[in-house]
């Protein structure tokens, strides 16, 4: 009998918002798979990050709660060093063995970046890649041969429907749509509270009152520019 597919979304998730939530149940949905968020201990590509790593993983853990097909890996945040997506894979293949298949979940953003990332061509060695494009934002191969033509050379040939990941263990690339444009940014989030403006609509209710008890990103002084914050190594 064959393994199901299991598909691993990373990210600093500082704070995790419901595009987040969003896209991680578009792939749930479209890969009829359990979709695991990884929040990144060190992101290699960012700043310090503006709560620590237990605070951002309690608030992961509030925001899937009670959600179907979604969980919480905190594997990176146990291990020292830069949370390169290599690294992980590599563990999670090692656990799973040769023939299971695994799925890497980016935004599409971050596929632009890929080839910024640490050993990333041989991440199609280790897993599925899967990119979910949010609404007036796409990439296609057009996009992609101007803005990241090494990344389009690595996937061309590699582009699968979403069923048929589960066929194989690893090497194969899917485009997700994302059914609706979501507005949500970590870093606007973030300049929201400390701004004092509405941003309660952004995150789970339960999210909301965990970084008021918690008096989370209340400090302007450490409201930095950082990439989206799906984009990681």
């Amino acid at each position: 009998m064959s393994s199901p597919l299991r598909v691993f979304y990373g990210g600093s998730f500082d704070p995790v918002h419901n595009g987040h939530l969003a896209i991680a149940r578009a792939a749930r949905d479209a890969l009829h798979a359990e979709v695991a968020l990884v929040p990144a201990r060190d992101p290699p590509h960012k700043d310090a990050t503006h709560a620590d790593s237990d605070q951002r993983a309690q608030l992961l853990a509030l925001a899937i709660d009670g959600e179907r097909g979604l969980r919480v890996d905190t594997r990176e945040l146990h291990r020292a060093g830069p949370s390169y997506t290599f690294d992980t894979l590599t563990e999670l293949r090692a656990e799973a063995g040769a023939s299971a298949p695994l799925a890497w979940l980016v935004g599409a953003d971050s596929l632009l970046q890929l080839h910024t990332w640490h050993r990333w061509r041989e991440l199609f060695d280790l897993a599925h890649i899967v990119a979910v494009q949010r609404p007036g934002a796409e990439v296609d191969a057009a996009r992609l041969r101007e803005q990241a033509p090494q990344v389009l050379a690595q996937i061309n040939g590699r582009w699968l429907p979403p069923d048929a990941l589960a066929d194989g263990p690893a090497g194969g690339f899917v485009l997700l749509p994302l059914a609706e444009l979501r507005p949500e940014s970590s870093t606007e989030l973030r300049r929201r509270i400390a701004a004092g403006e509405p941003w309660r609509e952004w995150v789970p209710a339960a999210v909301a009152a965990r970084i008021d008890s918690l008096h989370l990103y209340r400090n302007p002084a450490v409201i930095l520019p950082a990439f989206p914050s799906s984009d990681r190594p």
